[in-house]
């Protein structure tokens, strides 16, 4: 038997309530900020805003103050950004095109998150001032503008049968990828379920290598075999097709860093659907008993298929499914509340406090699947209604003019550029010439180089397929392909 945990398990001990804590950063943050260095930014008034708020039997809206953004104090020492040297450089191939786009202002400045931008359980709140810059609100609208691009044309193409099988798009949930990427390192480790296609673009993926896969393109990212629910890149384990099964493998990941003495941080992202398998209890019962450097995560957008979470689960407030860790929901429809919360368990975990299991409540616009039009268990009215209250990059760009940092026609060719350079790599994609199956492929990415069998056998010897060994730094040979 495991020990029962004592009280608090991961709560610094003689720390202020967390409600203490709030009220305290209320009164630091609540007075406009000086420079010494430069004159303050010009900043228009804030508007009442809508914030998402959950509950367990339904989506709930009401409205949330945000606050203004102030310039930092001179010689101040504000939140370290994720990502090196460059501010969420989400490592797309695209550094080139960043930089032709002009220099974005970079200084930093505080920004005030939304009061109910997190709840906690057994652990005190991530900072509600958060650093950022004009040229990281204007990227991580790119990023999102972008994703939901890409989504966009893989529906397309899904209904033009030019993409096949399974096929899950995350529209409506941008925030939570984009916000995540903006808040680790290249040398951060993530994992997710099967609604995976933003998360492979800001680990590294370029669009036309994510669409080349959906379309089954040997320039795909998985070279055209993984599909939509298998994609991979340095840092990103997938894209996993088994509800759930991702889990133990991200705090196997988070093990071996740990073992290896490596500082990195592993984030297992699963649903609310997955929520009740039994091996995520089992993979939150290790981390915690071997205090493992993971960051569990569900995405709760509300239903697991055709299955609102209340009539599901017991019990809905998932980020206290973890009992003797830790917990903190947030507001998964806000970019900026999704950072700032990363930003806060990546330090945790590294600080040897062992996992966190963070819920991350958003929604997603269509079915659970292609197949699914998303309307049978919910109405259109609720749909609508997320989309023209909580959107997540609408909400960003209310921010972003709010505060000053970009006008109406900047966020306009911001938005257009991102636009246009998907459609390229989309149209790139679909130019792929479409392979021809041959026995050689099965080989690949399956045996050490050097190792492979020298025939495969068939179903009687005259059906036995030979090929010769390749050497250890021999690199295979491209595969036929037909115009």
């Amino acid at each position: 038997m495991i020990p029962a945990p004592g009280p608090k398990a991961g709560k610094a001990q003689g720390s202020p309530n967390p409600r203490e804590k709030l009220n305290e950063l209320k009164k630091t943050t609540s007075g406009p900020l000086t420079a010494t260095s430069s004159p303050p930014l010009s900043l228009s008034s804030p508007s009442p805003s809508i914030n998402l708020r959950c509950s367990e039997d339904a989506v709930q809206i009401r409205p949330a103050r945000f606050g203004r953004a102030h310039p930092v104090r001179a010689g101040e020492k504000g939140i370290q950004p994720g990502g090196g040297e460059e501010i969420s450089d989400h490592r797309r191939g695209e550094q080139s095109r960043r930089e032709e786009r002009g220099s974005f202002d970079d200084k930093p400045f505080t920004v005030r998150l939304s009061d109910e931008a997190f709840e906690t359980y057994e652990l005190d709140p991530p900072p509600y001032a958060l650093e950022t810059s004009k040229k990281e609100l204007k990227q991580m609208y790119y990023d999102m503008v972008a994703v939901r691009r890409m989504e966009m044309a893989a529906d397309r193409l899904y209904k033009e049968k030019k993409i096949r099988g399974f096929c899950h798009l995350s529209t409506g949930q941008e925030a939570v990828a984009a916000g995540i990427e903006h808040a680790i390192e290249k040398t951060d480790h993530l994992i997710t379920a099967y609604r995976c296609h933003g998360f492979a673009m800001m680990r590294g993926g370029t669009v036309r290598s994510i669409i080349g896969e959906l379309l089954g393109r040997r320039g795909g990212i998985a070279y055209g075999k993984g599909g939509s629910m298998h994609m991979f890149s340095t840092g990103f384990y997938g894209g996993n097709g088994i509800v759930g099964a991702q889990v133990p493998v991200g705090a196997g990941i988070g093990f071996a860093n740990m073992y290896l003495g490596k500082p990195n941080v592993t984030l297992a992202l699963y649903g609310d659907g997955a929520a009740n398998q039994g091996q995520v209890f089992e993979a939150f019962n290790l981390a915690k008993l071997w205090n493992i450097p993971v960051i569990f995560g569900c995405e709760n957008n509300k239903y697991g298929m055709g299955t609102s979470a209340s009539r599901s689960s017991a019990m809905t407030e998932y980020y206290k499914r973890g009992q003797y860790i830790p917990g903190l929901k947030i507001n998964g429809m806000d970019v900026l509340a999704v950072k700032a919360a990363v930003q806060y368990g990546k330090q945790w975990c590294k600080d040897g406090n062992g996992p966190l299991v963070y819920e991350y409540v958003t929604y997603r616009y269509g079915g659970h699947s292609m197949s699914d039009p998303g309307t049978t268990y919910r109405t259109r009215e609720e749909i609508q209604r997320m989309r023209s209250t909580n959107d997540p990059i609408a909400g960003l760009k209310q921010k972003i003019l709010e505060w000053g940092v970009a006008e109406e026609e900047e966020l306009k060719k911001i938005d257009k550029e991102a636009r246009s350079h998907v459609d390229e790599e989309v149209a790139a994609a679909e130019a792929m010439p479409v392979p021809d199956p041959t026995p050689e492929v099965l080989y690949e990415d399956i045996y050490v180089r050097g190792s492979e069998p020298q025939f495969l056998r068939g179903r009687i010897p005259e059906e036995n397929f030979y090929y010769p060994q390749r050497p250890l730094d021999e690199t295979p040979p491209p595969t036929q392909t037909t115009p």
